[in-house]
């Protein structure tokens, strides 16, 4: 009996005692709050559905947004890169024009034995 006594002391009694009076009044409270259960859940469960739609309408606008921005973005490189396609297009173009005026017979320098 001493072992008993030594449960006792040290709450494990206590614990099952009320483990089982759970057990036994949970099944009784819910079919007592029945009533009261569906309707709080339906709430529960339309606010949820809300809240969802919300989100849904939030995140479906950030990412418009995203998506505008990104495109104004490659816009400015496609931009940038044809200006600098051009810039580099001018220049190669006025060096060969300089190199051919060079190279052509008529504009180049008499030589100094011949003038």
């Amino acid at each position: 009996m001493a072992r008993l006594e030594d449960l006792a002391k040290g709450g494990l009694g206590r614990g099952v005692a009320i483990g089982i009076g759970i057990a036994v009044l949970v099944p009784v409270a819910a079919v007592a709050l029945k009533p009261y259960l569906r309707p709080a859940a339906r709430s529960a469960l339309r606010l949820g559905l809300k809240a969802m739609e919300k989100a849904r309408e939030a995140t479906a606008e950030l990412a418009e947004m995203v998506e505008d921005v990104a495109a104004e973005v490659q816009d400015e490189l496609r931009a940038e890169r044809a200006g600098d396609a051009a810039a580099a297009g001018a220049a190669h173009t006025a060096d060969s024009a300089g190199a051919a005026a060079a190279s052509t017979p008529g504009n180049a320098d008499p030589s100094p034995g011949q003038g």
